[in-house]
């Protein structure tokens, strides 16, 4: 798994952010034999389900020290690239 958060002051990168998303997404995947891309889906490709979403979040909380992710949300996150491109919206509404 990855590295937790140093702090919440921790400036990270784009790139970084997305490889962080990337390597907890498919350490966490039911289904980790499949390539990682954007357009990957989360259920479909990775066979997460509601637990193993729901632990991804977290993960990613904790990770980022971002607030808890919404339903409303979490039910639009169906792509790696989705769940990418909130952690930085996130990040970025944190600065």
């Amino acid at each position: 798994m990855t590295e937790p958060a140093a702090s919440a002051t921790t400036e990270w990168t784009d790139d970084d952010v997305r490889e962080i998303v990337l390597t907890l997404i498919k350490d966490l995947a039911p289904d980790s034999d499949t390539e990682l891309k954007a357009d990957t889906k989360l259920v479909e490709d990775l066979g997460y389900h509601s637990l193993a979403l729901m632990e991804v979040a977290f993960a990613l909380e904790d990770e980022f020290d971002l607030e808890p992710i919404d339903e409303e949300t979490a039910r639009k996150i169906t792509t790696v690239g989705n769940v990418q491109d909130l952690v930085l919206e996130k990040l970025a509404e944190q600065s």
